[in-house]
């Protein structure tokens, strides 16, 4: 025992005295500890930046971590481990020139003992020239062989290990949650090259990911256009929600949504209006409502509110819908997919014994999750919901493909066919592109009669552009649900509206009077507008409308002779013919019933006597809530404050409270504007 003491006092000794290497020896110890350190890890890449290097990563920082958590009575336990592992370190260390520090864990001052050097000394320096020699009272090791690339690591490796069920759980999370290039949830457990257990998919079946951001779907800004040179504005009433639940999100985040999020349209028609029902045995019912410009005094805002007309519940089909659900990798976020499966429970008890559900999963690959089943059985149904787990890359297409087939296998005579895609829109596997994609729901929707509608769930990826252009094109709708409340509005209270149409095809069209219309501009609408020919073609897509809903759409309009007008008059004129009329413009809307090849049209002049009204008052304040937030050019220096007085005076009813979060939204936006 005194020769270990005398050992240690002698190391203790040699730990004070070493003397400082000088510059250039400095600079060669430090190329070859480099040397050494890429030796011992197996590769001769040169040096990388530690910056992507995760916290209090290395061997030494994890025995210090332990060391530092162990409590009293599991120390004194785990003492004859401790030295075993010191004797380890001594044991790998390469061999450093004398002075050169071995890499440590860096402490706090309050951390360090009073006689220890702030960097220690190397050990571990042998040389046989004099130059080299260690100084007295140094101790000197050899150095040991560099050892071969750690092998794979396998599952039943693993398991044999004694913390097998640690690492384990550790390489599912860091699967899930950090995992670097080349780690996938799903394939066996391996060791990288960096070190990690993860589970690592072969190179011949590791699917090809295409690494994307969030893709927003818009166009530009309407502008303002000239009567007399376009008189006729022409736009299809396919409505969604999405980009006001996409607004409310981002500033619920604490962030300015950016322009290309907002879709004015999207804003508007998230709002219920009172507008008047249709006569019985008609489709729809138009409301005008004409007004000052809040901001701006020298136009009018036109406002055209359409109201669907309402069937009894009991007198639509039966529904036939399929869930196609996203189980990729990315959904696994509890905005996501947990979201998800509350979101889809809540409309069950809206549906009818008659109706039937089924589940299509889809993320490497696409599987039935449920075949069809009453929505009576709501057991089934929910088991098969909370079983539903996220990983693997996200095969849309063939998903797509899937749902399709298993719709068209549960349709019965006079029953309506629906698909409700539910995805955070990361589409990465597979046909991607929207083109593709789109092409094929208009295909099946013209073949099989089946709509498509689409849900999006959490952010980080969303690609809104991809989900716009497939509700569109399958004639559906598309939301994004951000909360349980969302999802109660959109898949409870306009559950019948989103599953039942009523209209096929359905388009607007204004004609405006050059003699009481100089110039006009559509407030939103930007990627729903059709060509003045499309109107009367039969053939052309355009919007469908389910039981009950509603569209609104606000022009704004100045008059020949105002102040406001933003086009110089031409030097010579136009020709055009005498016009006595005081009309400000003529109304069109064309529709078809569903199943029907021609459509319906209805026709309304547009006076400008119409009243203004507190809905159309509001829906304006919502119109100039859009934007700002996408620094529109229109407002001058109508701003937050104006927004927020008009909406809260032209609140009216508010039965569901959506009108007073809008104000709430507003306030918040103009904190963050600041």
């Amino acid at each position: 025992m005194s020769g270990d003491r005398d050992d240690l006092i002698n190391l203790k000794a040699a730990l004070r005295v070493a003397p400082a290497a000088a510059e250039d020896a400095k600079a060669r110890a430090m190329a070859l500890a480099m040397e050494n350190f890429d030796r011992l890890q197996g590769s001769t890449d040169g040096s990388r930046s530690n910056q992507d290097r995760p916290q209090n990563a290395g061997f030494l920082n994890g025995v210090f971590a332990m060391l530092k958590s162990l409590s009293a009575r599991p120390a004194l336990a785990g003492t004859a481990s401790i030295a075993a592992l010191i004797v380890g370190v001594a044991v790998i260390l390469p061999v450093l020139p004398t002075g050169v520090a071995p890499m440590m864990p860096k402490t706090t001052e309050a951390e360090t003992p009073a006689d220890l050097p702030e960097v220690l000394p190397s050990l571990d320096d042998v040389s046989s020239s004099p130059e080299s020699a260690p100084e007295p009272g140094v101790v000197a090791q050899t150095a040991p062989d560099i050892p071969e690339p750690a092998p794979v690591v396998t599952d039943n490796a693993l398991n044999a290990l004694p913390e097998a069920e640690f690492m384990a759980e550790e390489a599912d999370t860091r699967t899930r949650k950090e995992a670097p290039e080349g780690i996938i949830a799903g394939a066996p457990l391996a060791a990288t090259a960096d070190g990690i257990v993860g589970r690592v998919a072969p190179a011949e079946t590791a699917p090809q990911v295409i690494e994307k951001k969030e893709e927003f779907y818009n166009a530009p800004t309407n502008p303002v256009k000239l009567t007399a040179e376009e008189p006729v504005s022409t736009f299809s009433t396919d409505i969604d929600t999405a980009s006001y639940a996409l607004v409310r999100q981002t500033l619920n985040s604490g962030m300015l949504p950016s322009s290309e999020q907002v879709r004015v349209e999207e804003m508007l028609n998230y709002f219920p209006y009172a507008y008047p029902l249709p006569e019985p045995g008609q489709a729809f019912r138009t409301t005008v409502s004409v007004m000052p410009t809040p901001w701006n005094d020298g136009t009018r805002l036109v406002t055209i509110g359409l109201q669907g007309a309402m069937p009894a519940v009991a007198d639509r089909p039966a529904l036939n819908l399929v869930f196609l659900i996203d189980t990729s990798g990315s959904m696994d976020d509890p905005a996501k997919l947990g979201l998800l499966r509350q979101s889809l429970a809540l409309m069950l008890p809206s549906l009818r014994p008659e109706d039937q559900i089924s589940i299509v999963t889809y993320a490497g690959s696409a599987g039935l999750a449920l075949p069809p089943t009453p929505a009576s059985d709501s057991a089934k149904i929910l088991s098969s919901l909370d079983n539903l787990t996220a990983g693997g890359s996200t095969a849309g297409a063939e998903g797509l493909e899937l749902a399709y087939q298993t719709a068209k296998e549960m349709q019965g005579d006079g029953e309506v066919s629906r698909i409700l895609l539910a995805t955070d829109g990361d589409f990465n596997v597979g046909v991607s592109d929207p083109e593709g994609l789109t092409a094929y729901v208009a295909k099946k929707r013209e073949q099989d009669g089946t709509y498509l509608s689409v849900l999006g769930f959490g952010r980080g990826n969303l690609d809104d552009a991809t989900m716009q252009a497939l509700a569109q094109n399958g004639n559906g709708q598309a939301a994004y649900i951000d909360t349980l409340s969302e999802a109660r509005k959109v898949l409870v209270d306009q559950l019948t509206g989103a599953l039942f149409t009523i209209a096929d095809d359905v388009k607007i069209q204004v004609e405006w009077n050059p003699a009481q219309v100089a110039e006009y501009r559509l407030i939103g609408y930007e990627t729903r507008a059709l060509n003045r020919e499309d109107f009367n073609n039969d053939k052309v897509d355009a919007g469908e409308i389910g039981a009950g809903l509603q569209v609104t759409a606000i022009y704004e309009v100045t008059a020949p002779g105002s102040d406001a007008l933003l086009n110089d008059p031409l030097r010579y004129g136009t020709a055009t013919a005498a016009n006595t009329s005081e009309d400000l413009g003529f109304l069109r809307l064309r529709w078809k019933a569903p199943g029907e090849d021609d459509s319906t049209l209805m026709e309304t002049p547009i006076t400008g006597q119409e009243p203004a009204t507190d809905e159309a008052r509001f829906a304006a304040s919502i119109a100039g809530f859009g934007q700002i937030l996408q620094d529109s050019t229109y407002l001058g220096d109508w701003g937050w404050d104006q927004a927020i007085a008009l909406a809260l005076s032209a609140r009216g009813t508010d039965d569901y409270g959506y009108r007073v979060e809008a104000v709430t939204l507003m306030r918040l936006a103009q904190s963050l504007d600041r």
